[in-house]
């Protein structure tokens, strides 16, 4: 099975120790996933590290590949416990697809929707513990390659991790998973990424 083990971000690492994560140096760990900040990247999350053997490019994403992946860390100050979810967005999700089952990354499940104003596919996949979640469109829009979109952490208590963030963190709503909540950070936080903050899972979803 293919794991993620690490991503690259184009943040200061003291954006994040001010959010509430602990940090060795310009990096984090988030259950199995090592977060690293490195703003000599350019924003947003920029590559990542897999666990197993591949190209150095999945579908335009710079990717890096180890033999081996990390222990779990616990929970952070601001009461983050791991990442729920990795977005990666692409024009053509039928060849971002084909080129992530091509590396032994099964489909777990697939859904067309609206939720997010036009419609759209997600496709799902797990990486290990975390969750990768492909969005685009119905059709394909251009041979641009896939990126990264944002991230979704799990707090093991979202209302305590509410109150720690304050301000930066909007108010929470019903998450599309059923019995849980999602809040989004503020832009204001400083983070070039796009983050979401989940509360626990209630059940174990096989399909994902």
């Amino acid at each position: 099975m293919v794991l993620l083990k690490e991503l690259v971000v184009g943040d200061e690492p003291a954006v994040w120790e001010a959010l509430g994560f602990t940090m060795d140096g310009d990096r984090c760990r988030l259950g199995h996933v090592d977060v690293v900040c490195d703003p000599s990247v350019g924003k947003g999350i920029r590559k990542w590290t897999l666990v197993g053997e591949g190209p150095d490019s999945v579908d335009g994403v710079p990717t890096t590949w180890s033999p081996t992946g990390v222990d779990p860390a616990g929970a952070h100050p601001n009461g983050i416990v791991e990442i729920d979810h990795v977005v990666l967005t692409s024009p053509d999700v039928v060849r971002t697809v084909g080129n992530l089952e091509a590396l032994g990354i099964a489909v777990r499940r697939e859904r067309e929707t609206d939720t997010y104003g036009a419609p759209m596919k997600q496709v799902f996949f797990k990486l290990g513990q975390p969750i990768l979640e492909l969005i685009g469109a119905l059709e394909p829009m251009g041979d641009q390659p896939a990126r990264f979109f944002g991230l979704a952490f799990t707090s093991a208590d979202l209302d305590a991790t509410a109150k720690y963030l304050g301000d930066a963190l909007h108010p929470s709503k019903d998450a599309v998973q059923p019995g849980r909540r999602i809040a989004t950070l503020d832009k204001a936080a400083g983070s070039t990424i796009a983050i979401a903050v989940m509360s626990p899972e209630v059940t174990e979803d096989a399909d994902v």
